[in-house]
């Protein structure tokens, strides 16, 4: 991966969690945490799940002229390894047609930082390229690069421990 990719890639991250904070309460897919736990609307919009004829934001505005039928394939070994690594999490949203996991606040066992995730997968292809994590902490702030990399890391062990399991059936 280039240089100006890693840069796209982390921009990306970054832009993703300063949108976790934007939330308004809406939800698709099936939802599991309770209605009032706000989830990451601008994010869904941008997948598709959530349209508005109306755009309010500067995000919205952009993002008015995609296509908004676009469904992603997703890697079923790295679903299933986001949901069992961010166990601690509650589910707040979860889209397969999109590839979108959205979490509410939860703390690690031994840890003392509570964070929230939005996981994004877009491909079906098992691989770091088909997985984004955005954390954010309960103080509103982007966690640490080395909190979203051990994440993604572990995300990633599991989804291969997932598919050697798989194919030795």
């Amino acid at each position: 991966m280039t240089e100006v990719q890693m840069t796209s890639r982390i921009a990306a991250i970054c832009l993703m969690a300063l949108l976790a904070g934007c939330g308004q309460g809406l939800s698709i897919g099936s939802p599991v945490a309770d209605a009032d736990t706000p989830v990451d609307s601008d994010i869904l919009r941008s997948r598709g799940g959530i349209q508005d004829n109306n755009p309010t934001t500067i995000g919205e505005a952009l993002r008015a002229g995609r296509n908004q039928e676009r469904i992603v394939a997703v890697n079923k070994y790295l679903w299933s390894a986001s949901i069992e690594v961010l166990d601690f999490l509650p589910i707040q949203s979860v889209d397969p047609f999109t590839g979108v996991i959205i979490t509410g606040y939860g703390t690690p066992p031994g840890g003392g930082t509570a964070y929230r995730a939005t996981v994004l997968i877009d491909d079906p292809a098992l691989d770091a390229r088909s997985l984004n994590v955005a954390l954010q902490t309960r103080n509103g702030r982007a966690a640490s690069a080395s909190a979203v990399r051990a994440v993604e890391d572990a995300i990633l062990t599991r989804a291969r421990q997932l598919r050697i399991g798989a194919d030795s059936l």
